[in-house]
């Protein structure tokens, strides 16, 4: 016996029940536990999916498509701009959509002396000022993999919490081998953490680092109700930060920093009463 029901996810679903199915189970020995009644559904992309019911067992089958595997991404014709400057444009994004939500304005000093960024915002409780500006530094790079405070390495998504140098969109920023805290190792020119360490100052600097996947495909995804840019961006304060390397210097950076508009309010907050960032 089997009846076809009407399509659970629009006109390309059919949903079918199969009870004649609970006999292969009992062949296989499966054990039924009494008065317990389950339901699985297995939903594809095609024109046929199976739903079996019955006492105390969960089955689904699903039919593919015509080509018996499911449908892969094509492969796009990207332009052959290089991977730096894709990625130098990627945070460029970042964080004008970041400024956007915080209701800051953004300016880019030229010509570029070691600071990519001014970031400025007004609010009526700032006491130094009416609007306070910040500078900031951008650096990229996919060799690091996105990490969640207190976990292993791996494709963390998180809230508020990221190898050696690699492709960045700096020219000579780099990055080192990702430890066991919640931070990462990101290795800068001298001359660029000398600038960043300076103190005092009368405007402050953050670094600002992204860590996005390695593969150009895989940095974002759209959909109806989100824009996903991979993966995260991080800050940190470097101001009084020491020089240790002959050339370049590793510093860490904390992946409980993450930039975005709360924290850039915040920021903003703490500076706009004389603080620091």
């Amino acid at each position: 016996m089997v009846s076809v029901s009407n399509a659970a996810r629009g006109p390309s679903y059919q949903c079918v029940v199969i009870p004649e199915l609970l006999a292969h189970a009992r062949q296989m020995a499966i054990p039924l536990p009494r008065f317990v009644d389950t339901r699985a559904v297995c939903a594809v992309r095609g024109p046929v999916t199976t739903e079996v019911t019955g006492k105390g067992i969960d089955m689904a089958l699903a039919q593919p498509e015509s080509g018996g595997l499911p449908p892969q991404r094509e492969a796009l014709l990207r332009g052959s701009l290089a991977t730096t400057a894709c990625m130098e444009t990627l945070q460029v994004g970042y964080l004008h959509a970041v400024a956007a939500a915080a209701g800051c304005s953004l300016s880019q000093p030229f010509p570029d002396n070691g600071i990519d960024w001014h970031v400025s915002h007004s609010a009526p409780g700032h006491t130094v000022d009416d609007e306070v500006t910040i500078k900031v530094q951008l650096k990229c790079t996919y060799q690091i993999a996105p990490r969640v405070p207190g976990t292993a390495a791996g494709t963390g998504t998180g809230t508020r919490a990221g190898g050696t140098a690699g492709i960045t969109t700096g020219a000579t920023a780099g990055a080192a081998t990702a430890g066991k805290s919640a931070a990462f190792s990101f290795t800068l020119d001298n001359e660029h953490l000398v600038k960043l360490a300076r103190t005092p100052v009368a405007v402050h600097k953050i670094l600002v680092v992204m860590l996005v996947p390695r593969n150009q495909e895989d940095w974002l995804r759209a959909g109806h109700d989100r824009l996903d840019l991979r993966h995260c961006c991080y800050w940190i304060n470097l101001a009084g930060h020491p020089v240790t390397g002959r050339r370049r210097t590793t510093v860490r950076v904390p992946t409980t920093r993450i930039f975005d508009d709360r924290a850039l309010c915040e920021i903003m907050a703490r500076v706009g009463v004389g603080g620091r960032p």
